[in-house]
């Protein structure tokens, strides 16, 4: 059970419950050890993730508390709401663009256009839980609907090994250029790029700006997973190299940046939006009182797609 407060929350344990793990622990990394009732305190109108760990380690739900979290890859997250928490809904269409499903050997993609002679091609990483969880394609065909972006193709690029393949990994680099040029052959010019990367795919997004200035001009990165370097595998301890790389490039990308405030990255993130600051590079950054989600990072998408893709 939890009961919540303006800032803060009580969680009291359930039977067999060791520790307390969230966004707020890094998850399993820094768990709570529990002996009774523990408060802690979250930023006014905060959305949390949690869930418990048993004394072997193993994490399972808060059984008195209902409300699933909206995450596509573990099942025991739960969730609860401070006072003031307001979910930004994306905008959702009159009508949905078709998707079409491709393969490139083992990869996968899809492919959606929201209006015809799209102007642009917005690419994104993670590509599953963008089509599905997040329904980005919905989200720009919504913005089109409205006379705020123009008509845009997207492209959902399916990880294989995505811990692999999102750190400075060139095999896998040059296998999304191939993936790049089969739908332009496919589907007609690709017109201006935007590469859309959540978590270690908005930390891949950014390094393909970085090395490809001219062809990657803007990036819609959400809590990029910054804490890393060529050959580390640590997400939470490994340098911030890509950070050292932008700050001495003469041509940084135009990016819509976001991170939660419950998050482990929230420090790298506000390093990265200084340094576009400090460098006079036009950018936008937001900060959201939850974490490493989905429902930080679907609020993300509307404002992200106008910041780069409407009216300057």
């Amino acid at each position: 059970m939890v009961r919540v407060g303006r800032r803060s929350a009580t969680f009291y344990p359930p039977e067999g419950a060791a520790a307390l793990i969230g966004d707020f622990t890094d998850w399993e990394r820094n768990p709570i050890p529990l002996e009774g009732p523990l408060t802690l305190e979250f930023p006014e109108g905060a959305y949390v993730e949690y869930a418990f760990l048993d004394r072997e380690g193993k994490p399972f739900p808060d059984p008195d508390n209902p409300e699933k979290a909206e995450n596509p890859w573990w099942s025991y997250p739960r969730a609860i709401k401070l006072p003031g928490f307001r979910y930004e809904a994306p905008p959702k269409p009159q009508e949905e663009p078709k998707v079409h499903r491709h393969r490139l050997g083992e990869r996968r993609f899809y492919v959606a256009e929201t209006g015809p002679s799209p102007k642009a091609t917005v690419v994104a990483q993670d590509g599953v839980a963008f089509y599905r969880t997040a329904g980005l394609h919905k989200v720009a065909r919504a913005l089109f609907e409205a006379g705020e972006i123009p008509p845009v193709r997207l492209v959902f690029v399916e990880p294989i090994d995505r811990n692999t393949e999102y750190r400075f990994n060139e095999a896998y680099e040059a296998e999304f250029h191939r993936v790049l040029e089969e739908v332009e052959g496919a589907y007609g010019p690709l017109n201006e790029l935007v590469l859309v990367g959540a978590s270690l795919g908005g930390l891949f997004s950014l390094w393909q700006a970085w090395r490809h200035p001219e062809r990657f001009p803007k990036v819609l990165a959400l809590s990029p997973a910054l804490k890393a370097h060529p050959g580390g595998m640590d997400a939470y301890q490994d340098k911030e190299w890509l950070l050292e790389r932008f700050a001495e490039a003469e041509r940084l990308p135009r990016v819509y940046l976001e991170v939660g405030l419950l998050e482990w990255l929230l420090g790298p993130n506000r390093r990265l939006a200084a340094l576009f600051a400090d460098k006079k590079v036009p950018h936008a950054y937001r900060e959201r009182p939850s974490g490493h989600n989905w429902v930080t990072w679907k609020q993300a998408l509307a404002p992200g797609l106008r910041y780069l893709l409407g009216p300057q």
